[in-house]
């Protein structure tokens, strides 16, 4: 007699909804992906020659004050030991204690991150508004001399080091003109009179109705996020550009034209929604990029950002702060990911 075995007993996954098998892949994903981000620093703070015993007992240690904090720090046991208590360290949020400051580098995180979200959200923000707009409109006006400001706002964008126009704007806007707020997140007569809730001076000062902390605040912000927009604003331009020329090239759109449809839906309704999908892509890593590759302009700013914060506590030989903050780096580029495939569902109906 035969066998006729249903397909839920020959594949006993069936029962779970689809929504739950994707979720399942997502979690996996994201487990994989952030075991590797761990070995991947974990393996960094091996193999950088730096001796982090000698970084803290000093040159002048003796050999048992050496070999006393070597067998504190676990270095004694085997390099799938001291991974194990790794990865479960950074899982209870136990990122050590920084050298520089003497006090839990999460700590030291939660402290200096805030800094670089506000200054990055504003600076994608910028970068949106203005480059995507800006990107359609070159597209459709391909050759005109929009088309040619929009290219070459873009080239200067790419080729002009960050650094340079920091400290030109610097001298321009507040040393000559005077039209913004120096290095540093807030004046003098500011600082720290505004209490902390969410570590972003412009939610805070709002928060506690201090609406001359707020301009304060804003005129030091204004110019390094705009910086951070500019750059953001050229990749995404040329970007929005590239897809909308694919798009106004597709027969779909003529077809759309010969029916008599307004240029504004075709371009709109038609075009520019097949390309949303990649440009969540655009904007996201753009975001991810702005968040940890701030660095420079944390510098010339004064900015007391994590980017700052860890370029200088890799310059003293602080890896617990210099490990952590690449954790926290990598932790933002696996939730800008996931935040990404959550938009996928919503703008393309394929993916769902």
């Amino acid at each position: 007699m035969a066998n006729f075995a249903t397909e839920t007993e020959r594949r006993p996954w069936l029962p779970l909804p689809p929504w739950a098998r994707g979720t399942l892949v997502t979690l996996s994903s994201i487990a994989v992906t952030m075991l590797g981000l761990l070995f991947v620093t974990f393996l960094i703070g091996r193999v950088m020659p730096i001796d982090p015993v000698l970084a803290i007992v000093g040159e002048r240690a003796t050999e048992e004050q050496y070999n006393a904090v070597y067998r504190e720090l676990g270095l004694d046991r085997s390099l799938a030991v001291q991974f194990f208590y790794y990865v479960t360290d950074v899982l209870r949020g136990d990122f050590g204690t920084s050298l520089l400051t003497a006090r839990d580098v999460s700590t030291d995180i939660a402290r200096v991150f805030p800094a670089t979200f506000e200054l990055a959200t504003i600076g994608i923000l910028f970068g949106c508004i203005l480059g995507v707009p800006l990107g359609v409109i070159a597209a459709v006006r391909r050759g005109s001399w929009i088309d040619q400001i929009a290219r070459v706002i873009a080239l200067v964008g790419y080729s002009m080091p960050i650094f340079w126009l920091g400290l030109m704007g610097l001298l321009l806007f507040y040393g000559i003109l005077g039209w913004v707020g120096g290095p540093g997140r807030q004046g003098i007569f500011y600082e720290d009179m505004i209490p902390s809730v969410t570590g972003m001076i412009l939610i805070d000062s709002l928060i506690a109705g201090d609406w001359g902390a707020f301009r304060d605040a804003f005129s030091h912000i204004v110019l390094p996020a705009s910086l951070l927009g500019y750059y953001s604003l050229a990749y995404i331009s040329r970007m929005t550009r590239s897809f909308m020329l694919e798009q106004l090239s597709a027969e779909y759109v003529t077809t759309a034209r010969v029916k008599g449809m307004s240029e504004w839906a075709v371009i709109w309704t038609h075009a520019f929604r097949n390309i949303r999908v990649q440009l969540i892509t655009v904007i996201a890593l753009s975001y991810a990029n702005l968040l940890e590759g701030s660095v420079l302009t944390e510098i010339i700013f004064s900015w007391p950002g994590i980017g700052s914060y860890i370029t200088t506590a890799l310059l003293s030989a602080d890896m617990n702060a210099v490990l952590g903050g690449t954790v926290v780096v990598g932790l933002v580029f696996i939730c800008l990911n996931i935040f990404s495939d959550l938009l996928y569902k919503v703008f393309d109906p394929r993916s769902k």
